[in-house]
Order: C-alpha cells, then sequence, then structure tokens
C-alpha cells in the first residue's frame, strides 16, 4: 500500500507537470528516487537515457501523466519529486535563495537588484526546510547552474539541474508554496539577472599584427549580427534580447552608433519605442558602471 508522502508527491507532481515542467521522484534524501539501470555494469555508463530505461535522474523527467505514474511506480519509497530545470520552452530557472552557514540569499538578492537596477518579480515561490526559498523564473533559452558565484546564498539551478518541488518531504522536512504565489504566472528573469548569471565569454587577446586594410567590415558585421539578433525576438524574449545585443555594442565600442538602430529593431518586433529606448538607455549605464 503505497504511503501518504508518496501519494502526496505523485499527485503534486501531476499538477507541476500540468504546468508544463518535466518532474522525476526523489527520495527522502533529494536524490532521483528510481535505481540506475547501469549500476552492476563494472564502469559507470554515461547514456543519460539513451538506453531507453528508466533510472537516469533528471535525464527521465517528463510532463507525460502516464510516464510520471510509472516512474513512481518503480519507487515506491519516492515522497518527493524534482522539477529539470532549463528544458524548453520555460527554460526554468531555479533560484535558490540559502540562509544556511550565515548566509542570507534573500537579502543578497534584494541587494543585488538594488546595485543593477532591476525587480525581483512576483513569481511561484517555494519554501524550503531551512527557511530559504526557491523562485520560479523563466529565460529565454539555458542558463548555467552556479553556486554562490552571484553572491553568497545565492545557488542557480540551471539546465542540467533540478528544484525539489513543493509537496515534496524530505529528511529535513517539507517544501511547501509560499501562500499567495501558487497561481502566479512564471514570471521571466529580468534581463541585467541574466547578464550576471550567464556572462558572455571574455573577448578574446587582439592580435598584435596590424589590423586588416578593411577596418570597418568587422564592425560592421558586428553591428549587423547584433541588429539580426533583436530582429529575431520571439513574445517574451524581445526586451531581453534587446538588452544583451545593446550591452554588447557598448562594450564593442559602438553603443552610441548603433543604439537609435537597435532600437528600430526593437520597434519592428513590437516592443513600444519608449520601452526600448530605456531598455537600451539602463545597458549604457550598467556598461558604465562596469568600466574601471
Amino acid at each position: 500500500m503505497p504511503r501518504p508522502d508518496h501519494i502526496r508527491a505523485l499527485h503534486t507532481a501531476l499538477l507541476t507537470a500540468l504546468r508544463g515542467l518535466p518532474v522525476f521522484p526523489l527520495s527522502r534524501t533529494k536524490l532521483p528516487a528510481v535505481r540506475s539501470p547501469h549500476r552492476d555494469e563494472p564502469r559507470a555508463a554515461d547514456c543519460r537515457g539513451a538506453c531507453g530505461r528508466p533510472g537516469h535522474g533528471v535525464y527521465d523527467a517528463t510532463t507525460d501523466p502516464d510516464r510520471i505514474r510509472a516512474l513512481f511506480a518503480l519507487a515506491p519509497w519516492a515522497t518527493g519529486y524534482g522539477i529539470a530545470c532549463g528544458r524548453a520552452p520555460h527554460h526554468l530557472i531555479g533560484l535558490d535563495l540559502d540562509v544556511k552557514h550565515g548566509a542570507d540569499g534573500p537579502a543578497a538578492l534584494r541587494a543585488l537588484a538594488a546595485r543593477h537596477a532591476f525587480a525581483i518579480p512576483r513569481t511561484v515561490t517555494v519554501l524550503t526546510p531551512s527557511g530559504g526559498r526557491h523562485l520560479w523564473l523563466t529565460a529565454p533559452g539555458p542558463v548555467p547552474n552556479s553556486a554562490g558565484r552571484l553572491a553568497p546564498g545565492i545557488d542557480i539551478r540551471g539546465a542540467g539541474g533540478y528544484v525539489v518541488g513543493p509537496g515534496s518531504r524530505t529528511v529535513a522536512g517539507h517544501y511547501l508554496l509560499e501562500p499567495g504565489t501558487a497561481q502566479h504566472p512564471l514570471a521571466a528573469a529580468p534581463a541585467a539577472l541574466l547578464l550576471l548569471a550567464d556572462p558572455p565569454p571574455s573577448p578574446e587577446p587582439q592580435p598584435a599584427a596590424p589590423p586588416p586594410p578593411s577596418p570597418r567590415h568587422p564592425a560592421e558585421k558586428r553591428a549587423a549580427a547584433l541588429i539580426r539578433f533583436v530582429l529575431d525576438s520571439q513574445e517574451g524574449e524581445r526586451n531581453g534580447r534587446l538588452f544583451w545585443a545593446a550591452c554588447r555594442a557598448y562594450d564593442a565600442g559602438l553603443g552610441d552608433t548603433l543604439a537609435p538602430a537597435l532600437v528600430t529593431a526593437a520597434v519592428h518586433t513590437g516592443l513600444g519605442e519608449r520601452e526600448a529606448a530605456a531598455t537600451v538607455a539602463s545597458a549604457a549605464r550598467l556598461r558604465a558602471s562596469a568600466q574601471p
């Protein structure tokens, strides 16, 4: 006979899957509950589910209710469930705000938001047994995992990672939805936060050799690529892509020259002219404050 904790976890996992978020069962230790099919093999296999059998942790995650029930049936000891992050269409980010070991994640996030001029959106929020919280945000694409890189007490669960779902019971206690947030839509991560979470790679060192005969050509190609990046924006990602493109333009020394064209491109995608201009101006301020 399934235990109440198991039934509760399965029920809430199915409800979470209805939001388009893939889930899989967890044990009381917050580890994947379905045992690996490769556990008796002499060397660990790295198939990530390519073998077609369950037992690959986050790679088992699904929104299919029949598959979810089948996974839980394979692990009657499961008392919780994980939610895979970084998967299309939402590309969920779990913003894990800890209050352990002297850290204060919520305060660190507020300080980060004030420093980089972004608002913390209202979104689904999960209270953890340790007193912390998980904020569920969406992104235009996968964001990498990180621990404490943004600030002490702030971890990011992104592509390849997972968060413990509300309704789960672990050895530490229960994970619960914060009252009043259950019906919130999944909020988009602020563009400035995305830039902090997934910064662009450092530019390659400039060669010592003299520039090519047509010094304007690379800059023109760069400018055209940034404008095309904005024009390719879809609804829900237009502001974030415009902010990223504007930051890259200012990094390349093209910001003041390219700003009007970026605003025009954003307006063509459906963004308001005033909002687009404000976003480009915000990028200019951010890059100016980053200068030594």
